[in-house]
């Protein structure tokens, strides 16, 4: 299998580093070579935030470059917006529909941009967008928008619910896993 990149991208303190866990994870119980990197940026300040996450038969490094991406996953819109280069022709976003105010909106210096899904898909990439912070909420805490993308993520992936969830039980505190299922099939039904 050749190498495929997965880039999820989000604001600190959304739980990307406990997705990029999960899907690393599934990756690996697939009998896959997988290399996660995490680069944090201002990530307790509300910065962004983005783990690469490639897989196949043999992977050399964890880094992904401009144009190799084959799925971003984004916890808020503007995020997806802003990695889009990263993206290969063609490639995909499975993105939350959820806008957080970066702080040029916040101090008035800017506007939050529109229609950004619209613009993504005119620009030729695949758009798959859901409110997960909704589904979050209805799963119990929200706080499990990262697990509600996941489940949506998973139609993208070979790999069966119940491998997805396997690798879950592996990496989620038993204190949250029922959450984090429910979670999972609420992103995964929508």
């Amino acid at each position: 299998m050749e190498t495929r990149n997965v880039m999820i991208v989000g604001v600190g303190g959304q739980g990307s580093l406990l997705a990029s866990k999960l899907l690393g994870r599934l990756l690996m119980d697939a009998g896959l070579d997988v290399k996660v990197s995490e680069v944090h940026g201002m990530s307790q300040r509300g910065g962004s935030v983005v783990t690469y996450v490639r897989y196949g038969d043999k992977v050399y490094s964890p880094v992904i470059d401009k144009g190799e991406a084959d799925i971003i996953v984004s916890f808020e819109l503007l995020e997806a917006a802003r990695w889009l280069e990263w993206l290969k022709p063609g490639g995909r976003v499975v993105t939350n529909i959820q806008q957080i105010d970066p702080m040029p909106v916040i101090t008035g210096a800017a506007e939050y941009p529109e229609a950004l899904v619209d613009k993504m898909k005119a620009e030729g990439f695949e758009v798959d967008a859901l409110d997960c912070l909704k589904l979050a909420e209805e799963a119990g805490s929200s706080k499990a928008v990262n697990i509600v993308l996941m489940g949506r993520l998973s139609h993208y992936f070979d790999q069966s619910r119940e491998d997805w969830m396997k690798a879950m039980e592996a990496i989620v505190p038993a204190k949250f896993i029922e959450m984090n299922k429910k979670a999972f099939e609420l992103g995964f039904e929508a």
